[in-house]
C-alpha cells in the first residue's frame, strides 16, 4: 500500500509545481542602488551624481527573466564623520515569460512572451565614518527606496489574484530598508581615482499576500531569503566619472557623471 502511495504522492507534488507559478513585483529585491558621496578627503564636500544603469534578474521561481535600464539623479554631502544622499530615479524594463503556451485551444493569463514594466521612485542614505589616511571606513550606515511600478506586468499581476494555480504578489508600491558598511579609498599615487566596497542587508516592508500562500509551507531558509535580502557593490570615481557593478538578487552595471 505505501509503495503504492508513493509513487502518487511525487507525481501529485510535480504537476502542482509544474501547474503552479510565482509572480512578484518587478523591483521586489531590486530597488537599493549604490548612492555615491563625497569622501572626507574630497576637495568638494557636495556633490551631483547622474548615472544610467543596465540591470538584469530572475524571478522569485527562477523561471523568467527581468531586463531594465534605469536612471538616477542623486545630491550627496559629506560632514565630518557622517554622510547623506538622496536622489530619484526611474526604470523601463521587460518580463520575458519562459511559461508561455501555444496551444490554440489553451490561453492561461500568463500567455504573453514579453511584457512592460516600469517604476519611478525616490531613494535616501545616509552613514556614519571614520578617517584614517586614505581611507574612509562607512562602518554603519541606513540605506532606503521607495518605488511605485506601473505598466502591462502590474496591471497582469491584478488580473491574477483570484485565478488557481497562480501566486501573485500585487504590491505596485514597495518600501526598502537595510543597514549598510562600506571602505571608500583613494589610490596611492593618485588621489583622483576612488574606490569603495559596500555590503548591504535589508528587507522590503508591507504585507505581502505570498506569505499566506506560496511560501506558507516553505522552509526556513527560503522564508528567510524571501524575506531578507543581501547586496554587494564595487564602486570606483575617476575625476568627474563614476561607475559601479551591483551584485544580489539582481546584477546591475552603471556609469555616470558627478558636478
Amino acid at each position: 500500500m505505501h509503495k503504492q502511495t508513493l509513487p502518487v504522492l511525487l507525481i501529485a507534488i510535480l504537476l502542482f509545481t509544474s501547474c503552479s507559478h510565482l509572480y512578484t513585483p518587478a523591483l521586489y529585491h531590486a530597488d537599493i542602488v549604490y548612492q555615491p558621496k563625497p569622501a572626507s578627503f574630497d576637495t568638494v564636500k557636495s556633490a551631483t551624481y547622474i548615472s544610467a544603469a543596465l540591470g538584469a534578474n530572475t524571478s522569485a521561481d527562477g523561471q523568467d527573466l527581468l531586463t531594465s535600464g534605469q536612471i538616477n539623479i542623486s545630491r550627496g554631502y559629506v560632514f565630518n564623520g557622517f554622510n547623506l544622499a538622496y536622489g530619484a530615479f526611474g526604470v523601463a524594463g521587460d518580463y520575458n515569460n519562459s511559461t508561455t503556451s501555444n496551444s490554440a485551444t489553451n490561453n492561461p493569463p500568463n500567455n504573453f512572451k514579453d511584457i512592460f514594466f516600469g517604476a519611478v521612485g525616490a531613494r535616501a542614505s545616509a552613514n556614519l565614518y571614520v578617517n584614517s589616511g586614505r581611507f574612509d571606513f562607512r562602518y554603519i550606515g541606513i540605506e532606503m527606496a521607495y518605488s511605485h511600478e506601473f505598466g502591462a506586468y502590474a496591471n497582469f499581476r491584478q488580473t491574477i489574484i483570484s485565478s488557481p494555480n497562480y501566486y501573485d504578489d500585487p504590491r505596485t508600491g514597495l518600501f526598502t530598508v537595510g543597514l549598510t558598511s562600506e571602505i571608500l579609498f583613494h589610490n596611492v599615487d593618485n588621489a583622483d581615482f576612488e574606490n569603495g566596497i559596500r555590503v548591504f542587508l535589508g528587507t522590503t516592508f508591507g504585507y505581502d499576500d505570498l506569505s499566506n500562500g506560496y511560501y506558507t509551507s516553505s522552509t526556513y531558509i527560503d522564508k528567510l531569503t524571501h524575506y531578507v535580502f543581501p547586496k554587494a557593490t564595487y564602486f570606483f570615481k575617476i575625476k568627474r566619472v563614476f561607475g559601479s557593478i551591483e551584485a544580489g538578487s539582481q546584477i546591475m552595471l552603471r556609469f555616470g557623471y558627478t558636478f
